[in-house]
């Protein structure tokens, strides 16, 4: 085959979709200027942000005029996400920046008041581009590959709706979220998009990079291109939706006493042995091993939480680099880091801001940064100021640059025990579990430094902050409930699900799979976390789905991720 390209604008992740195309057996060239347009033979664009932000920067390249030439001269072309969006019209999250224009309709965000946004996790597909067969009898028009029965994963806010009539012939597949349907994936020729990424979809993404990857670009093309000439069917399936509870596996890494990376749990933080006289740090595993060993048992997600003490030199933080480095090769789900996401100076003297650690982060491999004690006092600052968005905050900066869905806070609080409202000005919620005094209130008291400082701010008031600052989702820890096996802190979680519309991830307390049943009822989150359970091998991921998948939950299927 000839040259495959990568236009990278550089927004995000691209270094799963490099690591996916190697792992096929393919390799890839990168675009650098217009000339390279007319030496490829396959384009791949990957894009993840903000519209606008994607718009200007091919405009800055002088690439939007031999992008347009390379469409209509109907050589193979897949868009993933953003880079599907470009080739509408636009989008109403940049007003004034214009698309490609290859595809009528511009995408609209997700209705906010019915449903949390954005849009994270995994969700089905419905192919409604009927099936023409040629006279060999060989089906035509998927040739993308999509599969109705498997599951795609999502990140985004912005969707174009589906208008059955305005997008024939060009959408292949929609998906539902809630009550809204849009676009998921587009095939028009050899114009190939998906509003999902396969990259990150496990094997069954793979198969669709595969697809378009192995095609052969000089077949005769012979899909209908005129609308008179295509029909669109129903969707096969009358759920509402596809969306599934994504269970994520979280893996807390540090140096031990010896200098070896190793995965550890702690006890409310305590991350040391109490039962040997040295106070060893406990070893679980190697991080890659173990991320690459949950990945085939179905993790919809792997978390890396960075404790250890050369996450305040990130940028010469080595060996958390290769970490995400080495793990993004083989595990195609979404990958988050957290832990010294924040503007640091180096002991060298020379200063990053939060904005290029994410980004050192994101091209070594990872999806999302999860911030901690810096997303505590900007919170402090946004209700000390006034409510005020100074656009400075490692949240704000991310969040700006590579989009909301890449900013995850991670929240560490404890509970603070009163026996009446009136005795804090801080947030309270009526309590089951009773403080020692008989306390029948309590308020979750936020902490910074891996818990070890208390602050003079409440848990609700940091994560509406925090999502008014540009936050895409809420990893919501427990102090008192971490190690202890005992279920998710219900009243927490409820809270604050109330509190904001962005995903929830519930964590901390996960002990048997009923844990994870019960918060789902109790809090409607989006997304589990556990890791304790996990490493222990007391509960092993698909354990979980089992039982979930048994009793009516929707999850992912553990099957569509062994290989």
């Amino acid at each position: 085959m000839g040259d495959v390209y990568l236009l990278d604008y550089g927004a995000g992740n691209v270094r799963s979709l490099v690591n996916a195309v190697h792992k096929l057996g393919y390799t890839l060239k990168t675009i650098d200027s217009a000339a390279d347009f007319d030496k490829a033979e396959k384009i791949l664009f990957p894009g993840v942000g903000e519209f606008g932000h994607a718009m200007r920067s091919l405009e800055a390249k002088g690439f939007v005029a031999p992008l347009k030439a390379y469409l209509q001269s109907g050589r193979p072309f897949f868009g993933i996400c953003v880079g599907m969006q470009t080739l509408f019209e636009g989008s109403e999250e940049a007003p004034q920046a214009h698309g490609l224009g290859a595809i009528p309709g511009r995408a609209k965000c997700f209705d906010r008041t019915t449903k949390t946004v954005p849009h994270i996790g995994w969700n089905r597909l419905d192919v409604r581009k009927a099936l023409p067969q040629d006279p060999s009898g060989a089906q035509l028009a998927n040739t993308l590959g999509v599969d109705e029965t498997e599951r795609y994963y999502f990140v985004h806010s912005f969707a174009v709706p589906f208008d059955e009539v305005q997008h024939r012939p060009f959408v292949l597949a929609t998906t539902r979220y809630g009550d809204e349907t849009f676009v998921s994936a587009v095939q028009y020729g050899r114009m190939l998009g998906t509003q999902f990424h396969p990259e990150k979809s496990g094997p069954a993404g793979l198969r669709l990079i595969q697809a378009f990857l192995a095609a052969d670009p000089t077949a005769p093309c012979i899909l209908p291109t005129n609308s008179a000439d295509v029909i669109y069917r129903q969707p096969t399936t009358q759920q509402s939706d596809g969306f599934t509870t994504r269970i994520i596996a979280c893996l807390d890494v540090r140096d031990n006493d010896q200098g070896d990376l190793v995965v550890t749990k702690g006890d409310q933080y305590d991350v040391r042995e109490r039962d040997t006289a040295a106070g060893d740090v406990r070893n679980l595993g190697k991080p890659v091993e173990l991320a690459e060993t949950y990945y085939r048992q179905g993790a919809d997600e792997i978390t890396f939480l960075n404790i250890t003490s050369f996450r305040n030199v990130p940028m010469q933080d080595l060996p958390m680099l290769e970490v995400l480095r080495r793990a993004s090769e083989n595990i195609f789900v979404p990958l988050t880091v957290g832990g010294g996401i924040r503007d640091v100076t180096d002991p060298d003297g020379r200063h990053y801001s939060a904005l290029a650690v994410a980004g050192a982060y994101f091209r070594s491999g990872a999806d999302k940064v999860s911030i901690g004690s810096d997303a505590v006092y900007a919170a402090e600052a946004y209700w000390r100021d006034g409510q005020q968005l100074t656009g400075t905050t490692a949240i704000e900066t991310i969040a700006n640059a590579y989009g909301a869905q890449a900013v995850v806070i991670s929240v560490d609080p404890r509970r603070v025990y009163v026996a009446d409202p009136a005795d804090t000005p801080h947030h309270t919620v009526p309590t089951q579990c009773r403080g020692p005094n008989g306390e029948q209130y309590c308020w979750y008291q936020c902490t910074v430094k891996g818990g070890r400082e208390g602050r003079d701010l409440d848990v609700r008031q940091l994560v509406v902050a925090c999502q008014a600052l540009g936050a895409g989702e809420i990893l919501l820890n427990c102090m008192d409930r971490d190690g202890t096996n005992a279920g998710y802190d219900l009243e927490l979680i409820r809270d604050v699900k109330q509190a904001v519309t962005i995903p929830v991830i519930a964590s901390s307390g996960a002990g048997h799979p009923a844990h994870f049943a019960e918060v789902i009822d109790a809090t409607g989150v989006e997304a589990t976390l556990a890791a304790g359970i996990f490493h222990r091998k007391e509960v092993p991921i698909a354990t979980v789905k089992e039982y979930l998948t048994t009793r009516g939950y929707a999850v992912r299927p553990t099957s569509t991720n062994l290989d």
